[in-house]
């Protein structure tokens, strides 16, 4: 198990919870039984657009619908204590990604200017079971990275502000048939899958979505867990 020391303030970000070995009680009998996953850096595309929704993939500008295998995202959010995992409700969770063909909304960047454009992006709030649904594509891929979406979660808690980002990964064997599908194959084959990539092997394999197919594509699921003390 891993373990993190953070400042006050900031979150420590954990996903999923298993139970305590008997052999290793003794050493972690005062954490929760849960598994510690690293943050990952924000990189630099995160807008802040306080755009609340669900379905992210329009560009509430023109009403234009970003095209890609449909994606069903559930992310159930909990608060981590000594007794365990309980569901934080009240939380704002933006997701952010790139289109079928890499290119990110509301940024300039050396191969684009999407300036003014919003498609895949978005937050919701948790619900009273810490749950946030999305609605979005399979995200493509660029050159330097592996097929990733964006997480940043922000609460109060006490008065005091937490917030947590990271990184959402997919199995490279779907990734790599979803992009023999259109718009994705005229990208040409990917350059990077997930070991190649440097972010990744920073604790990413805790960060793999749960994957099963749904009508023409995939739900997507994670537990995730925030320890606010």
């Amino acid at each position: 198990m891993l373990t993190l020391s953070r400042a006050a303030g900031t979150a420590i970000f954990v996903v999923g919870c298993m139970p305590k070995r008997s052999n290793v009680a003794v050493l972690v009998s005062s954490v929760p039984a849960c598994i510690v996953s690293p943050e990952q850096t924000e990189g630099p595309y995160f807008v802040d657009e306080k755009l609340k929704r669900a379905d992210i993939r329009t560009d509430p500008n023109d009403g234009s619908v970003k095209q890609g295998v449909p994606l069903e995202l559930t992310l159930h959010i909990s608060q981590v204590s000594s007794n365990g995992c309980t569901p934080l409700a009240s939380v704002i969770t933006d997701i952010w990604h790139c289109d079928a063909l890499g290119v990110y909304s509301d940024v300039t960047d050396r191969n684009f200017d999407t300036v003014g454009k919003k498609f895949l992006r978005g937050y919701q709030i948790t619900d009273a079971l810490g749950n946030v649904q999305f609605t979005t594509i399979y995200p493509g891929w660029y050159e330097g990275r592996t097929v990733h979406i964006h997480i940043k979660i922000r609460t109060n808690v006490s008065g005091k502000n937490y917030e947590f980002t990271s990184q959402l990964y997919f199995d490279d064997a779907i990734s790599d048939r979803v992009y023999t599908q259109a718009p994705y194959a005229s990208k040409g084959e990917r350059t990077l899958k997930n070991t190649d990539d440097g972010i990744f092997r920073d604790g990413g394999e805790q960060m793999l979505l749960k994957l099963k197919p749904q009508g023409q594509g995939y739900a997507a699921s994670l537990d995730i867990g925030l320890n606010l003390t």
